[in-house]
Order: C-alpha cells, then structure tokens, then sequence
C-alpha cells in the first residue's frame, strides 16, 4: 500500500514550505513532494526579493494575515538564524482617487499605521529616485520591506526536516485518490504514499493537481528585469523603498538593489500582468525578449531615470490568477481531507509563513481561526470551482 503519514504537503514552494513546517512543528508524521529542487527557478517563488507591506488596500481583510505573517518571518529568522526580511519602508502611490494611493491610504487611517502621505515633489526630495508624475500621491509606510524568497523557502524546509519531515525532490506527482474518509492516496512517477491528509499547494500547477475545484487559478507569463542604477547610492536598502505603483502605462512594482550573492545588481521591477499571456507552467517560454525588456525599460527610463542604467538580468516567473486576484484557501467539497492553496495571483508570498499556518489547520481540523472567507472556493459557486 505504500508508506504511511499523517499528511502529504505537495509542491515546497512558498506555501508548501510554510506548510510543511508548521505540520511538522505540530508533530505530524508528514511527506514533503517537490517536482523540481528546493528552491528553484521554474514557479512563482524566485528572484531574490519579494515586496511585503501592511498598507494593503487589496481587502482590508488581509491586514490580520499580514500581521501574523510578520511575527511569523520573525519566529523564522530566529530558529534559521538568517535574516528573511529586510525592512525598506514601502511606497504605494497613484493619482488621488486611484484605488492604490486611496486604498493604502485608508487602509493605514483604519489600522492605526504609522503612515506619511507625500506628493509628488515631497517624494523625490524624501527619496530622490523616484520621478513620479505631478499628479501623484503616495503613501509611506515605514514596516514594509522585502522577503528574499529562495532564502525563506530553503530556511522552512530545512526547519521542517529538522522536526522530522520527510522531503522528497525531484519527484513529480501523478496524482491522488481518495481511498476512504480517512485515507488518501499520492501517486508519483517514483512511488505510491498513502495519508490521511493532503494538502496541495501547487502554484501555477495547481489546476493540474487539483482538477476543477482549482480550474480558475491560470498561470500567466510574468517577466522581471534587474537594471544597473546611474546613482546606486539613491537604489539601495536604505534609500529606496519596496513600491507599488498606478500610472498610465499601468500597474508597476519595484524594489531596491539587493544582491547578497553577487550575481544581478541592480533596481528591479516588474508591470502586473506584463503582457496578459495565459501559459501552461510545463511549456511556459522562459525566454525574455526584446518586446519584453521595452515595455520594462521605458517604464523606468520615464520614473526612474537615474535608475535605468544598462540591463543586468531579466526573468521569466509566472502569476497564477484567480478571477477577482483573491486567493484560494479551502478544502476541497466533497473531499474534506484535501486543502489547496492556490492563486495567488502576484501578491501571495508576503503571506506564505501565515499562509502556512492556515494550510496545517485546514488539514489538522478543517478550519482555521484565521478570516479567510474572502478566499473560500464557494464564492465561485456556478463559475466552474466544483470537485
């Protein structure tokens, strides 16, 4: 019949690893299954930064979330003994009545944040790399900062196989079967387990694992670009803090020059959604092109002029998006043993270690004393998310 545990994580990623640790830190007899290495470059979870903010005007629900995914990268850093987060301060700036300046704002009002609002002028002499257009306002809140994603993922799976988890890489799954209420079945392309839950946190192969009930989280191409700044003194940790921005090219987001390994200095940014390009994660083109570096390139040579020096590196990651950029955090009707989390839609990983957490409840007791009612599968009744 196969290896027996308590709980099978699929896909180690972001939330796979918080998962896992946090079932692991539980005392759960429980099955790690990544289909690539820990970390890598194919999924959502590379590219040595990820923005993290308070100022979230997404839904207000998410503040409580981002609360507890601070304390939680906390806790972290301090049984790694490595620093994840790197705190820069963040920008979220747009015309007045845009729903990124006005929404951070009130987000900030109604949760009692230490907050600045800036013109534009009071921007670029607070943070001289910035060269917004008049019409902008911004909002600074100094708790936001970055992540640097492969460091997190490799200090959860780590922490997690030193409280006994087991990890399987390089190992892809085939797919599952529910055996009985109390059992379930994991088939891979190097042997069969057997469990009594199962959670999936597959990323942009979500709707491949997950069937229907994750069939409105698609995959899309996203490209990112490093570009080596004329003033590097105005691009660092302590000069230039993580930002989300509304112009009329679109919705952008940057970060700070950080580069631990030595390997891509540089500014980096990236447009939400670049080109709206749906993909398939296993066929994904991985190339960056010319087109791609052009939209990217003439964003910061018109905000970010004394940042857009020459191109040091551009990637290829994927978004994967539900229908209204919420998440999918529930577990599966008709199969309570099986949780998701999936569609994250570009704004996940902030929240992976929370993430984590609720992804142990809803295996351990099939609910979590977190609010994620804005993330439930219900909401897309009669749209498809049916098991």
């Amino acid at each position: 019949m196969g290896k027996a545990y308590d709980a099978i994580v699929i896909g180690l990623g972001g939330m796979g690893s918080a998962a896992l640790y946090q079932l692991a830190l539980r005392g759960l007899n429980v099955l790690g299954i990544e289909q690539f290495e820990i970390p890598h470059n194919l999924g959502s979870s590379h590219g040595l930064t990820r923005i993290i903010r308070l100022a979230y005007y997404e839904d207000l629900s998410y503040v409580p979330l981002l609360r507890r995914a601070y304390e939680l990268w906390a806790e972290a850093e301090a049984e790694f003994g490595e620093q994840l987060f790197f705190q820069t301060g963040s920008i979220d700036m747009g015309p007045e009545a845009s729903d990124v300046f006005r929404g951070s704002l009130q987000s900030c009002i109604e949760n009692g944040f230490e907050h600045e609002a800036l013109n534009s002028r009071e921007l670029t002499e607070r943070f001289p790399g910035y060269r917004m257009p008049a019409e902008t306002m911004a909002v600074y809140q100094p708790q936001g900062g970055l992540l640097a994603p492969e460091r997190c993922i490799t200090a959860y799976a780590q922490l997690a196989a030193g409280r006994g988890a087991e990890i399987h890489t390089g190992e892809r799954v085939l797919g599952w079967d529910i055996l009985s209420d109390e059992r379930v079945a994991v088939r891979t392309d190097a042997g069969r387990y057997i469990a009594e839950k199962l959670v999936i946190c597959g990323g942009a192969w979500a709707f491949k694992l997950a069937g229907p009930a994750a069939e409105l989280a698609q995959p899309e191409r996203q490209v990112l670009i490093w570009l080596k700044p004329k003033r590097p003194e105005w691009f660092q940790l302590d000069s230039f803090p993580v930002w989300n921005g509304q112009v009329e090219e679109g919705r952008f987001y940057g970060l700070p020059e950080f580069n631990p390994s030595g390997r891509t200095p540089g500014m980096k940014l990236g447009r939400y959604h670049h080109l709206h390009e749906a993909c398939d994660p296993d066929q994904v083109d991985r190339e960056a092109y010319p087109r791609d570096e052009a939209i990217l390139r003439g964003f910061a040579e018109r905000y970010f002029p004394d940042g857009t020096g020459a191109t040091a590196d551009m990637v290829v990651c994927m978004f994967t998006n539900t229908p209204d950029e919420h998440f999918l955090l529930d577990t599966l009707p008709g199969a309570p043993q099986v949780s998701l989390a999936a569609g994250f839609s570009g704004h996940g990983f902030k929240m992976a270690s929370v993430i984590g957490e609720i992804m142990a409840d809803l295996a351990q007791n099939g609910e979590t004393r977190h609010d994620i009612a804005l993330h439930r599968l219900s909401r897309f009744a009669g749209e498809g998310a049916r098991a």
